[in-house]
């Protein structure tokens, strides 16, 4: 009777290697863009509902929002959402109304640096 040693051998164990690392070639680039694609669905969301909540505030007030801090203390918004590019919420870029006569925050744009995946700048959304 011959005694066979259990385990597994060299090769196999390479074999077994080479196909997860084959595999993690595959999934790792398709999961950090999916990654990116879903921050910049949030970022079209977050930047929709700020401008849904000007609209109503100066639907109500008839006046703009004096900045975005007012959209929350207000509770118009919870709170000032973060931009999910750069994660804060301090970078937002205001843009004031084109009527010289009016002050406020007329529209929000993102802050972030960058591209987006369709190839607009974040700063253009």
């Amino acid at each position: 009777m011959v005694r066979r040693p259990r385990g597994f051998t060299l090769i196999e164990l390479l074999v077994v290697m080479a196909i997860i690392a084959t595999l993690l070639m595959l999934a790792v680039p398709r999961y950090f863009a999916s990654e990116e694609r879903a921050k910049e669905a949030v970022l079209k969301e977050n930047l929709f509902q700020m401008r849904d909540a000007i609209g109503k505030y100066y639907a109500d007030k008839g006046k703009y929002p004096e900045a975005l801090d007012t959209l929350a203390s207000e509770k118009y918004l919870r709170a000032v959402p973060v931009d999910p590019i750069t994660d804060s919420p301090t970078t937002w870029v205001v843009v004031r109304p084109e009527d010289p006569e009016k002050d406020g925050v007329a529209d929000v744009r993102s802050g972030a640096p960058g591209t987006a995946s369709d190839g607009t700048q974040y700063a253009d959304w």
